[in-house]
């Protein structure tokens, strides 16, 4: 017997809004674990058939799909009375039609955390970077639909750089989280850390 599927809803984003930034919760699983940034159709095209969907909503200028969620990120131009329908509307029929979110084997997208061989200490702080990271930055960004995720790290400059995505790419406050909340929580935990920067 299959589970019904619920109507997708929305969430505006919380705390520290991006006004041009919802997050949709379809009531199932979307990847089920992980995430993925589309910046771009062809981005979209290339990797997820869902993503691609939605780029095809006029004004849909970003899709970043969760575990369980669909955040995605409009042009300052257009309202979202306009386009929340047909948004809602080709999230369910995506499911409905059960087509695949994302394409096995597709390549990383631009935003996909880069693949940087760490050694010795630089290798021992990169990992206690990305726990603290995981644990205690990324559960609580999840639910306002964003993410952020270790870039890279420079042993020589002590500089930290992570990726924001979904709802936190392009928010207004996210320099703010960035540098008040985010640095100085790795700063105090690492004291190798000098700095955090974005990487756009």
């Amino acid at each position: 017997m299959t589970r019904a599927l619920r109507a997708p809803t929305w969430r505006e984003c919380s705390s520290r809004p991006n006004p041009n930034s919802l997050k949709f919760l379809p009531g199932r699983d979307v990847l089920g674990q992980g995430a993925r940034d589309f910046a771009t159709v062809a981005e979209a095209e290339a990797g997820s058939p869902l993503a691609a969907e939605l780029f095809q909503v006029d004004g849909v200028k970003r899709v970043f799909l969760g575990p369980d969620f669909v955040t995605i990120t409009k042009s300052d131009d257009v309202d979202w009375s306009h386009i929340k329908a047909p948004l809602l509307g080709a999230i369910m029929d995506h499911f409905v039609a059960g087509r695949p979110v994302v394409i096995e084997g597709a390549a990383p997208t631009a935003t996909e955390e880069r693949a940087i061989v760490y050694t010795g200490d630089a290798a021992e702080i990169v990992e206690q970077l990305k726990e603290l990271i995981e644990t205690r930055v990324r559960p609580g960004v999840a639910q306002d639909g964003g993410d952020i995720v270790f870039h890279s790290w420079d042993h020589e400059t002590g500089v930290v750089k992570l990726h924001m995505r979904g709802a936190c790419a392009g928010c207004p406050s996210s320099t703010i989280t960035l540098k008040q909340g985010i640095e100085n929580m790795l700063k105090h935990y690492v004291p190798e850390v000098v700095r955090v920067e974005q990487v756009v």
